[in-house]
């Protein structure tokens, strides 16, 4: 046995050790308490999340739209009240149907919290009428954030929804859809656990065949979920963050707390099945699998807080979760679970109920497995260059469709056709003249003139796909505001619509302009997400690089594996483009198209699924080196690490894929498009690049995988954090609370 380069010292080793097990029952008694601390921080977090963040805080189309909130909030609409003329009326310029809709609307206007109402019976304007003349609006300002209006929404709605005398009314516009978004999200969630735990507790058995083993992965995860949620309960006293991130934090929380502890229960039961005392067994899968884990946490933690760079409160709240819960996910694995480990002991693998339905020893099929993989991998290796080439290019070819992506901006079309939000939003969309919510608003800022801002108005309506410019409307003689509402040719949010948002912000004026809209949202967004996108990937590739090379020392390995990861994510964006934004099988998953993608989903879905690849990039790669120290035979730790974790890491990618499915069951298109995305990236990546082209690439590149200049194998040496052989017995010298034997 050739000698282990770098291996951690006994010292450092038992005092981790002793740190996690010398007092068990104490370490679990804690971790109980502080679990039950966490489920009293962290109830209630999902009433103080918001459910928007989509817009750069910072953007012109951001402040005009906060200005004309404040300064004129009939300009900017959140609330609309869809009047339908029952049978029996001539309409909506029906006499009793007039009456009773400025009674709707002077009740509404005294409101307390509402503000800006307005009505076609008292405006006249035709957009408010739908062409047929059977519906009407009735528009109106909710005050507040979203967590204010919100509130003000659920308290006067039942006043307004439903029949009064000759019309009957349903709720839309945004704060109703956002209120609507929020509310089928909590309730998704719920379903998607109430999914999730059951069969991934079946899913364990299979692969543990102990119960009591299924049992302990499940519990690490719990534990994490719990702990994120009282991290983001705390973070919402001092930022907002996004409801949508708790689909994340379930979704992590189970998926990296199932990952990490399969890692180290199954090598915990390697070490006893080699004869190691409980102690000593998990002393030696700390120095292995902990490590390993550790790397894993680091890795995805980092990708994660990628997302950090962007000014998007969207994407900022999932580096939030997804930060804590992987980082809360592998210290309840690395502290936790040894802890339990430790008290259980031989127990850990009673109630095997695979005995219930498998002849012969468990440990035989298992090795038969273990053989399975290894005779794949030299299936792979004899034909590397086939199959180097075939996987290639079938993981691109499925990614072609995200040339052609198209980028959007969410409405109501995300939740489902019967929401009423939704429907009403519909009905203007079909039936009222004009694109609703579409077009520009320009704010105009200063001590500008009724004849500057005419001026100003006629450059405007000349623009090429400029249809009418409306205004300026202005708070009287003196005001320091005015605006113009501008409606243009075209698609809200299309090609024309966003060239127009530039030209507008080109004109000449003699004061201080800003334009907002959908369109106008839509351009800065992509704006701050193309300046911070280099940023974001440089951290994700260089902190990769990095930890893998800490992991391995090599100079090869880590650009591998940016390569390959960043390969495996095609599927996943070319199928995102397919169903989502082209509308192919809308029918089966219940979603309605919109015809694009929203434009910060792409990043959020690169950042964990990027993450999540390196996660079981790290579990092989680590095997496959520590085979590599332990014999030098490089074909051999090929074969040995794909046999001894291959297994291992389909299983983890199934679970977390029943994970990511049951969130996708979503009536929510943007949490369908995300939890079946990653999904399918995680099984792409466990079951084809980790499977084929890992071990096809590292026999093309031979024994030059481990190679690293002179100047950076003393770095590695110096700094890195190689794993070390399990050490004997006798090296772990932690002393235990002493733990009865038996059995379960």
């Amino acid at each position: 046995m050739s000698e282990v380069k770098n291996p951690p010292s006994p010292g450092e080793s038992g005092r981790w050790t002793r740190f996690v097990t010398a007092r068990p029952r104490l370490s679990l008694l804690l971790a109980l308490v502080v679990t039950a601390l966490a489920v009293f921080a962290g109830g209630g977090v999902a009433d103080r999340m918001g459910s928007g963040g989509w817009e750069d805080p910072g953007a012109q189309s951001t402040y005009a739209a906060a200005a004309l909130e404040r300064e004129f909030p009939a300009s900017q609409p959140n609330l609309l009240l869809l009047v339908d003329a029952r049978a029996g009326t001539a309409g909506v310029d029906d006499p009793a149907v007039a009456a009773e809709a400025e009674r709707l609307a002077a009740q509404l206007a005294a409101e307390q919290g509402v503000a800006g109402v307005g009505s076609y019976w008292r405006t006249g304007l035709p957009a408010l009428r739908s062409q047929d003349g059977r519906q009407a609006l009735i528009a109106a300002r909710v005050l507040g954030d979203q967590k204010a209006a919100t509130e003000v929404l659920e308290r006067i709605a039942p006043r307004y929804r439903g029949e009064h005398g000759p019309v009957s009314v349903s709720l839309g516009g945004p704060a109703a859809v956002q209120r609507e978004v929020t509310s089928t999200i909590q309730e998704d969630l719920l379903r998607a656990e109430l999914i999730a735990l059951p069969v991934t507790l079946v899913l364990l058995i299979l692969v543990f065949g102990s119960a009591v083993a299924a049992l302990l992965p499940l519990g690490v995860g719990i534990v994490a979920i719990l702990g994120t949620n009282a991290v983001l309960r705390g973070l919402t006293e001092i930022t907002d963050v996004s409801v949508f991130a708790q689909n994340l934090t379930t979704a992590l929380g189970l998926g990296l707390a199932i990952d990490y502890a399969l890692f180290i229960v199954r090598r915990f039961r390697e070490e006893l099945a080699g004869g190691r005392d409980p102690v000593a067994a998990v002393g030696a899968t700390l120095r292995t699998a902990g490590r390993t884990v550790l790397f894993s946490a680091l890795t995805v933690a980092v990708s994660l807080s990628a997302m950090m760079f962007f000014p998007m409160y969207f994407l900022r709240s999932f580096a939030y979760a997804g930060v804590a819960v992987v980082l809360l996910a592998a210290a309840a694995a690395l502290t936790l679970l040894p802890a339990a480990l430790v008290l259980l002991g031989d127990r850990v693998n009673s109630l095997d109920l695979r005995r219930l339905w498998r002849r012969g020893h468990t440990a035989d099929a298992t090795a038969e497995e273990g053989r399975g993989w290894g005779r794949a991998a030299a299936l792979v290796m004899r034909r590397a260059p086939v199959f180097v080439v075939a996987t290639t290019a079938g993981l691109l070819l499925l990614g072609l469709p995200f040339l052609g992506v198209k980028f959007g901006t969410v409405d109501d079309r995300q939740l489902p056709k019967t929401a009423e939000s939704h429907v009403v939003q519909q009905h203007i969309r079909d039936g009222f003249p004009g694109s609703p919510g579409g077009g520009l608003t320009v704010l105009a800022e200063g001590a500008a003139g009724p004849a500057e801002l005419a001026a100003y108005r006629d450059r405007l309506a000349v623009l090429p796909g400029v249809v009418r410019v409306d205004g300026p409307v202005s708070g009287g003689a003196g005001a320091r505001y005015a605006y113009f509402s501008v409606t243009a040719e075209g698609e809200t949010v299309g090609p024309q619509a966003q060239d127009l948002v530039g030209e507008v912000r080109q004109v000449e004026a003699g004061f201080r302009t800003s334009v907002t809209g959908q369109a106008a949202r839509l351009v800065d967004a992509q704006e701050a997400i193309a300046d911070a996108l280099p940023a974001a990937l440089a951290l994700v590739v260089l902190a990769t690089l990095l930890l893998v090379f800490l992991l391995t020392g090599s100079l090869l390995i880590p650009v591998q594996a940016v390569l390959l990861n960043a390969l495996s994510l095609t599927a996943m964006f070319g199928a995102v483009v397919w169903v989502f934004q082209e509308g192919h099988l809308s029918g089966l998953l219940s979603f309605t198209s919109t015809g694009d993608i929203e434009t910060t989903l792409p990043v959020l879905m690169f950042c964990i699924a990027f993450g999540l690849s390196m996660d079981y990039g790290v579990f092989l790669i680590s095997r496959i080196k520590e085979e590599h120290d332990r014999t030098g035979d490089h074909e051999g730790a090929v074969r040995t690490g794909l046999a001894r974790t291959g297994g291992l890491i389909t299983a983890a990618a199934v679970i977390l894929a029943v994970v990511m499915v049951a969130i996708g069951t979503s009536r929510v298109t943007n949490t369908k498009m995300l939890g079946l995305g990653i999904a399918l990236a995680v099984l792409m990546d466990a079951m084809v690049v980790r499977s084929l082209l890992v071990p096809a690439v590292m026999k093309l590149t031979g024994k030059a995988t481990w190679w690293a200049p002179g100047p950076l194998r003393r770095l590695h040496e110096r700094f890195g954090l190689s794993e070390g052989e399990s050490l004997p017995p006798a090296e772990v010298t932690a002393e235990p609370e002493r733990v009865p034997a038996g059995t379960a």
